[in-house]
């Protein structure tokens, strides 16, 4: 039997548990028994009461529930995303008991991805779920329209609906321009711990704690899911966001964005995936390309990048982050290396 499951076993024969009690019966440090106890009231098997120093644990009952949800199904027409959210707002107290800066997030990431769901995914119906666990908030929306990816790969011709994901990371990508300027699940991603996104076959997932992103294959789904989770501590401020990507010295405009290489291809060899990934980029004033995890470059994907697109958009500054020295090599093949200082490697 595993240490997590010892003090589960312990809290259910004890009734109620102190920390400082485990710490003693298991030999182990304050920060490793609290690290198990976390995990089980994230599996939600354990409840915690009071905080600090007068904290106690036992397993739920229905006095003591360890989480509470908002949920509604909603017909989309004519819905307002900011009515919803004050609803949840209301039931929950979110505003009282949400620190102000989770708060601000929170209001952000519901409003745009339910407005998702209302402008483009011509489903009728959607189910919402405003969630507060005992550590973090979740929010889950989910649709039963034409699947947030074939949308993408239906308005920009695609070669395949997978091709979605990497116009998505972006941040200026829309299917309906003259309305949304593609911003909203760019921002809603930089402000969460994780935002994941599934539809059809598709799973993707934004981990900002481990700064990653993934794309997996499921099981066909129906619709559009997406789920958002942020820590009820969290430090995160959506301002700092809005500061590094629509900074002042770009009037506040969203005009920098982060490219992960690797979503595109691993081994970046032609042209034409280098176009692919290029597409819609010259609507911004700074890109970086993020090259971790990616084997190889070849000369046709680094000239095009480099030269190529450089030479049509020379004021559009252009940084590389994560790129394995040995690949730089390429980089400095095809470009002029008496006139480099535009290229900021780091």
């Amino acid at each position: 039997m595993n240490t997590k499951e010892k003090i589960y076993n312990y809290i259910k024969n004890s009734k109620s548990v102190r920390s400082n009690e485990l710490i003693k019966i298991l030999g182990m440090s304050r920060q490793a028994v609290h690290k198990h106890l976390k995990k089980l009231i994230e599996e939600e098997r354990i409840f915690k009461h009071e905080t600090t120093k007068a904290a106690f644990y036992t397993l739920p009952s229905k006095n003591n529930t360890i989480k509470r949800v908002f949920s509604r199904t909603l017909k989309l027409k004519d819905l307002e995303e900011h009515v919803i959210f004050r609803e949840a707002d209301i039931f929950l107290n979110l505003q009282k008991k949400a620190k102000n800066n989770v708060y601000g997030i929170m209001n952000y990431a519901f409003t745009e991805l339910l407005n998702n769901a209302i402008e483009h995914s011509k489903s009728q119906l959607c189910e919402i779920e405003i969630t507060v666990h005992q550590y973090r908030y979740t929010v889950r929306i989910r649709d039963y329209g034409i699947g947030i990816f074939h949308s993408i790969y239906k308005k920009y011709n695609l070669r395949y609906e997978e091709a979605a994901v990497g116009e998505l990371i972006k941040g200026k990508t829309t299917t309906i321009p003259e309305k949304h300027t593609g911003e909203g699940i760019f921002f809603t991603s930089k402000a969460c711990d994780k935002l994941t996104f599934r539809s059809h076959k598709i799973y993707f997932v934004f981990d900002t704690i481990k700064d990653d992103l993934y794309v997996e294959e499921k099981r066909n789904f129906r619709g559009t899911e997406a789920l958002f989770s942020i820590e009820k501590n969290s430090k995160r401020q959506l301002e700092d966001i809005f500061e590094l990507y629509a900074p002042e010295s770009f009037d506040y405009k969203f005009e920098r964005t982060k490219i992960s290489v690797r979503i595109f291809q691993k081994e970046c060899i032609s042209r034409s995936e280098a176009r692919r990934m290029l597409f819609g980029l010259e609507k911004f004033k700074e890109i970086i390309f993020e090259f971790g995890q990616v084997k190889s470059i070849g000369q046709g994907f680094a000239d095009e990048i480099f030269r190529v697109f450089h030479a049509a958009y020379p004021e559009i500054a252009i940084k590389v982050e994560n790129l394995a020295p040995a690949l730089q090599q390429i980089l400095f093949h095809v470009v002029d290396n008496k006139n480099n200082k535009w290229l900021i490697i780091s």
